[in-house]
C-alpha cells in the first residue's frame, strides 16, 4: 500500500519518501511499518501494533511537504489539501489554528507532540532533545478576535506549573500569522 518515491528533503526528515495513508475518522493511517517506524522515531503520530495514526495537522504538514500522499475509500480517491481540511474541520472545530501552529513549530525545527489535554494544545521539544528529555513547553493556541476566559488561562497556566513546564501563547492573527507569547509564574493577590 505505501509507495517510496524519494521526493524533496524536509529538515525533520533527512531520508524522505512519498508515503501513502488512509484517512479515517481518527486521521491519517498508515501500515507501511518501515514508514511508521521513520515516521515515530521523528515525533509524528501514534504507533499501535503495525499501523501509524497521524492526527489530520500532522498529515496536513507532511501533504503540504509532498511527502503524504492520503487516499479515501476502497477505491483509493485521492484527497487534496482542502479535501483533508474539511475532513479535519469535521473532527475538531480548531482545526485550521491548529495546523498553522504546528506547521510554523515544526518548520522553526521543533518536534511537536499533542498537548496532554487539561486544555494544552501541543508539547513542544527543543530541538535534537526528542526521545531524550521531556518536552519544554506546552504550547495555548489564541485565535485574535475570540476571547480566552481568565478562568480558563489560570486554569492552564496552573497545569503548566504542576507539570514544571514553560506555557506559550500561540496567537493566530487574521492573516495566518503566528505570535507567541510566554506566560510566567502565575501569582494571585487579594486586594
Amino acid at each position: 500500500m505505501a509507495e517510496n518515491k524519494k521526493t524533496h528533503k524536509d529538515p525533520s526528515l533527512p531520508e524522505v519518501y512519498k508515503i501513502t495513508g488512509n484517512v479515517s475518522n481518527d486521521g491519517v493511517l498508515i501500515s507501511s511499518k518501515e514508514n511508521s517506524e521513520n515516521l515515530t522515531s521523528r515525533g509524528y503520530g501514534t504507533l499501535e501494533k503495525d499501523t501509524l495514526t497521524l492526527n489530520f495537522y500532522e498529515a496536513l504538514f507532511l501533504q503540504s511537504r509532498g511527502l503524504l500522499e492520503v487516499l479515501k475509500g476502497r477505491a483509493g480517491k485521492r484527497l487534496n489539501q482542502q479535501e483533508l481540511l474539511q475532513k479535519s474541520n469535521l473532527q475538531e472545530k480548531n482545526a485550521w489554528v491548529k495546523y498553522l501552529i504546528y506547521r510554523d513549530l515544526r518548520s522553526r525545527g521543533y518536534v511537536v507532540r499533542e498537548g496532554f489535554g487539561l486544555g494544552i494544545d501541543f508539547r513542544v521539544y527543543e530541538r535534537g532533545e526528542y526521545g531524550k528529555a521531556t518536552a519544554s513547553y506546552l504550547i495555548l493556541g489564541v485565535q485574535e478576535g475570540k476571547p480566552v476566559s481568565v478562568n480558563r488561562l489560570v486554569e492552564v497556566m496552573k497545569n503548566a506549573q504542576s507539570l514544571k513546564k514553560k506555557l506559550v501563547l500561540a496567537v493566530v492573527n487574521r492573516r495566518g500569522e503566528i505570535v507567541y507569547y510566554t506566560l510566567s509564574t502565575l501569582t494571585m493577590k487579594r486586594s
